[in-house]
C-alpha cells in the first residue's frame, strides 16, 4: 500500500482529464475533486460529445460513464479507438456494474479499467495515476515534477493511524490518543499524514467520512440522522452542514438529486 500512496503524491497536477458523464451530481462531485488534485478538466455529458471534446483538447485520458443517452460510453469508446488521432488516449470507465461479462464488454472495446460508484476518490487518485504513468513512464513527458517518497516511518505511521480511524469511523480517537496508539505525538502524526497524503489527521478522517457518508446515502434508505450517527457526528444537523460544505448539497438534496448508480 505504501507505494501506492507514493505513486499518487502530485501525480496529476496539470493533467487533462476529459469527464464524459451525463449525471450532473456525478459529473460535479468528481469534476470538483480533480480540480483540487490540479487536473485541468473538460466536461461532456454524452459520448458524441465526448467523442467529439476528445479530438479538439486531446486530453492525456478519458473517464466515461458506461451508459447515457444520445451516444452511450462503450460506442463512444469504439469510435475513440478507430481514429488514429485518439487511439492511444487511455479510457477508464464509471460504472455501477460488478459483473465480469460488463467489465470484460468494456475491456474489449478498448478500455483500459473501470472506476465503480459510488466513487472512492482515493482509488480514483490511484488508478488515474497508475495509467498515466504506464502511458508516460517519465515524468517529464506530461512536464510533471517527480513526486518524493515519504520517509518510511512516515508510512508506517500513516498506515497504523489510517488503519485505527477507519475501524471506528463512528467514534475516532482525537488526536493525542491516536498518536499514542501508534507510538509518536501529535505533531509528529500531523507531519507523517501531510508527507503521504498531503493533508492533516483531522482532514483525512473528515474526507473519510464524508465518503462514507455518500456511499450510505446512495446505497442505502437510512435516514440521515441515522447516517450522522453511524459516522460519530453530534446531530444530524452538523452532519448536514459538513456534508453540504463538502459536496455543495444537503444530504436530502443530494438523494433527491442523484440518480441511480446501476450502469
Amino acid at each position: 500500500m505504501g507505494s501506492a500512496i507514493h505513486l499518487q503524491l502530485g501525480a496529476l497536477q496539470g493533467v487533462r482529464i476529459l469527464l464524459v458523464e451525463d449525471a450532473d451530481t456525478e459529473r460535479m462531485l468528481l469534476a470538483e475533486y480533480l480540480q483540487q488534485q490540479g487536473c485541468r478538466i473538460y466536461l461532456a455529458s454524452n459520448g458524441q460529445e465526448g467523442f467529439q471534446k476528445a479530438f479538439l483538447v486531446q486530453p492525456d485520458l478519458v473517464l466515461m460513464d458506461v451508459r447515457m443517452p444520445v451516444c452511450d460510453g462503450l460506442t463512444a469508446c469504439r469510435l475513440l479507438q478507430s481514429e488514429p488521432q485518439t487511439r492511444d488516449i487511455p479510457v477508464i470507465f464509471l460504472t455501477g456494474a460488478a459483473l465480469p461479462e460488463d467489465r470484460v464488454e468494456g475491456l474489449l472495446v478498448g478500455a483500459v479499467d473501470y472506476i465503480t460508484k459510488p466513487f472512492n476518490f482515493e482509488e480514483v487518485r490511484l488508478r488515474l495515476t497508475i495509467h498515466l504513468r504506464a502511458r508516460n513512464p517519465e515524468p517529464q513527458a506530461l512536464h510533471l515534477p517527480a513526486s518524493p517518497s515519504p520517509p518510511p516511518l512516515d508510512d508506517i505511521l500513516f498506515q497504523t493511524a489510517r488503519f485505527r480511524l477507519l475501524q471506528q469511523l463512528e467514534k475516532a480517537p482525537d488526536l493525542n490518543e491516536l498518536a499514542r496508539m501508534v507510538g509518536t505525538n501529535a505533531r509528529r502524526l500531523n507531519e507523517a499524514f501531510k508527507r503521504c497524503v498531503g493533508v492533516t489527521v483531522f482532514e483525512y478522517l473528515r474526507e473519510e467520512r464524508m465518503k462514507a457518508a455518500r456511499t450510505l446515502l446512495a446505497k442505502t434508505a437510512l435516514e440521515v440522522q441515522d447516517v450522522a450517527l453511524e459516522l460519530g457526528f453530534t446531530s444530524g444537523a452538523n452532519f448536514s452542514t459538513a456534508f453540504k460544505e463538502r459536496f455543495g448539497l444537503s444530504p436530502t438534496q443530494f438523494r433527491l438529486q442523484r440518480t441511480d448508480f446501476s450502469p
